[in-house]
């Protein structure tokens, strides 16, 4: 563990990094402590979701508590990040988990005294997720000062990997804690999760970022709004993280169509037994794929390796819905989320690597906006799309049935089917046009490490 001085100096050279930088024993810390958070997260928000569904038998009412998360990421994410880079980074993700426990122990007073309403739920979790705005992106810019650049992809599969394990045992976990203690109990446990992450966070030290360069530090920071542009400026004149924060975006919303889609998927044609053996299939691949990125580190060249895994994506996503099978989508889906992990812990490597310490945080902060803006938009967008458009198109007698539906057919369920051959015919032609940009495929030898 650093000592008081080290975590009081900004690191400044490799020699300097190798005296300062706490190392895996902090980073292990730091990852411990937002696990048990996350996992206390995820056991309360699976007993709110039943709460409200039981209390008001609306999809509706349950889908805007995932807004309520949704829009305090996208509204305040371009704010939150020029304060990360501002404070002290620990001190940052001490108050994003205390603010956050906060949120959830007013919560659990209201249902203590019995007067929980599901606009109380909306309200905490939006405040909740508001502090987590500051959290995550602080989380993100310390990385890179613990860990060594060569290390960074296995790094990010340990973080992958935890937050898979995380979502598998998660839902089971909580369904049992509903039973044995309510959704009291499990808020409580919420809340003493978010003080053990507290506490960690009070024990360990965490280096400071390297002052940006002088070339960079010459415009005013005259205000928040200055800052954020600042956080824009740096990745818009550097194009190949501008196309990567494209080609994100794009494969955020794909995901965000195949999240909306694959449960009404299945259960046009299957039981909620058999979606169960299909979400826990995708789960397992998810854990599967973070855990090989955790012990492989990732392809040497990671924008290729991006854009291969992205391209077996959406080969996958034609192949594993082109029939109404159980065994063939529950196939598809472990395959597709196997190679989530690794998409992601390239990508975060390149940006950790490749933007300086001293802008992290508003950088991740956009890049957090966008990502919450391109989910947002794809949970609108697939709903409209199923119902009014590809469903009634590939229905008996359809505008596409004699066509399109000669290939996967016709019925329930195919006009979904049809828009997940079609996203993933999108994913792959979006790579052949990618391998193309130079600035893309190249941004690892163009663009110097800034760690």
């Amino acid at each position: 563990m650093a000592n008081k001085a080290s975590a009081e100096q900004p690191a400044s050279g490799e020699k300097a990094a190798s005296r300062r930088t706490p190392g895996l024993g902090t980073f292990a810390l730091l990852c411990v402590g937002q696990v048990v958070s996350l996992f206390g997260t995820r056991l309360s928000g699976f007993a709110i979701g039943v709460w409200v569904f039981e209390s008001t038998g609306s999809a509706t009412s349950y889908a805007l508590i995932a807004v309520a998360t949704m829009l305090p990421n996208m509204l305040a994410s371009p704010w939150a990040g020029p304060l990360v880079d501002r404070w002290n980074r620990r001190w940052t993700m001490i108050l994003g988990d205390s603010g956050a426990g906060v949120a959830t122990l007013l919560l659990a007073f209201l249902v203590a005294t019995q007067r929980l309403e599901v606009w109380h739920i909306y309200l905490t979790t939006a405040m909740a997720a508001l502090f987590q705005t500051f959290q995550e992106p602080s989380f993100s810019a310390t990385v890179p000062l613990l860990i060594p650049k060569r290390h960074l992809g296995r790094a990010n599969g340990v973080i992958e990997s935890s937050r898979a394990a995380v979502f598998i045992i998660g839902p089971p976990a909580a369904g049992v804690g509903l039973q044995a203690v309510g959704l009291l109990g499990l808020l409580a446990f919420d809340v003493a999760t978010f003080l053990f992450a507290v506490a960690l966070l009070l024990f360990i030290r965490l280096p400071r970022p390297a002052p940006l360069a002088e070339a960079e530090t010459a415009r005013e920071k005259t205000s928040l709004w200055r800052e954020t542009l600042d956080g824009w400026r740096y990745i818009r004149e550097r194009p190949g993280l501008m196309a990567l924060l494209g080609l994100s975006f794009g494969l955020n919303f794909s995901f965000g169509i195949v999240n909306a889609l694959l449960t009404p998927l299945v259960l046009t044609f299957a039981s909620p037994t058999a979606l169960g053996v299909v979400l826990s299939s995708a789960s397992l691949g998810m854990l599967c794929g973070a855990l090989l990125m955790s012990f492989w580190g990732g392809p040497a060249r990671r924008v290729r390796g991006i854009l291969t895994f992205v391209a077996l994506q959406g080969a996958v996503l034609m192949a594993g819905t082109w029939r109404p099978s159980v065994a063939l989508i529950a196939g598809g889906a472990f395959a597709f989320l196997a190679l989530n992990p690794l998409i992601l812990s390239c990508s975060q490597s390149l940006w950790q690597s490749k933007v300086a310490a001293g802008v992290q945080g508003r950088v991740h902060a956009l890049r957090l906006a966008a990502a919450s803006l391109s989910l947002g938009s794809a949970f609108l967008t697939a709903g409209l799309l199923a119902d009014h458009v590809f469903e009634p198109w590939l229905a008996a007698g359809g505008a596409l049935a004699p066509t399109l539906g000669r290939f996967i057919g016709v019925g329930p369920g195919r006009g979904i089917a049809s828009i997940f051959v079609l996203m993933g015919f999108l994913m792959i032609l979006t790579v052949t046009f990618a391998r193309g940009y130079r600035s893309l495929v190249r941004l690892e030898e163009d663009l110097p490490d800034a760690i």
